[in-house]
């Protein structure tokens, strides 16, 4: 899928101050492009993923994807479009405790009554090299294990469009990096249109493309 910003503003009130955060983003991304964002704390980079995301209402503007403008839809509009077509992953695992990771996989299944959820996730459970974990409780799982299961949850329903904010951020640098080659590998193999934001600049020079948020607007770097 696409992914077009046309004027995109966010504000937000401190006080008697209005803080703009987002100054008019203009950025149009193509079909299975992985794209990474930096800036610094602070810039904005995770108030936009939440606006990509539908999860936040920008000030104004135009958030196209697919050509379908996002910024007027209702709630239950925006909530349909993202289960059908967006997934996240965050930096935090956000797995349920009493759930295996074959379960934790499966329900995002179950929740939009997709077919043969158990086969689905166990399959992508396997991709991520998790196969021989799929009855492990989150509290059984390594960090990278938990993150992994995490990614696999995001792409068990096959989005068309992937957010992820800070995915190895909770990790050490090489489980990281392991983590996040398996992660480029699959989303790249799939062709999803992958918006990273991320404080490594390391990280940012394995994506195609890196814009950087600064001043409340975007450049490319």
């Amino acid at each position: 899928m696409s992914l077009v910003l046309n004027d995109v503003r966010k504000s937000f009130r401190q006080g008697e101050t209005e803080i703009q955060v987002l100054k008019g983003l203009d950025v149009s991304i193509e079909p299975g492009q992985v794209v990474s964002i930096v800036g610094q704390s602070g810039s904005g980079k995770s108030t936009l993923l939440s606006i990509l995301a539908g999860l936040e209402r920008a000030d104004g503007g135009e958030i196209l994807v697919d050509k379908v403008n996002l910024t007027p839809l209702s709630e239950q509009e925006i909530t349909l479009f993202r289960a059908q077509n967006i997934a996240i992953v965050f930096q935090q695992y956000h797995l349920i405790a009493h759930l295996t990771a074959l379960e934790n996989v499966m329900l995002a299944l179950e929740i939009l009554k997709m077919e043969r959820p158990r086969e689905r996730a166990q399959e992508a459970l396997e991709e991520l090299g998790l196969g021989h974990r799929l009855n492990h409780f989150p509290s059984q799982l390594s960090g990278g294990e938990c993150q992994r299961v995490a990614i696999a949850r995001a792409l068990v329903v096959k989005p068309k469009i992937l957010l992820a904010d800070e995915p190895s951020g909770n990790l050490d640098t090489h489980t990281g990096d392991k983590v996040m080659d398996v992660f480029f590998d699959i989303v790249r193999k799939h062709k999803i249109t992958t918006i990273l934001v991320t404080h490594s600049e390391a990280l940012a020079k394995k994506c195609e493309r890196t814009l950087r948020l600064e001043e409340g607007r975007l450049r490319e770097v």
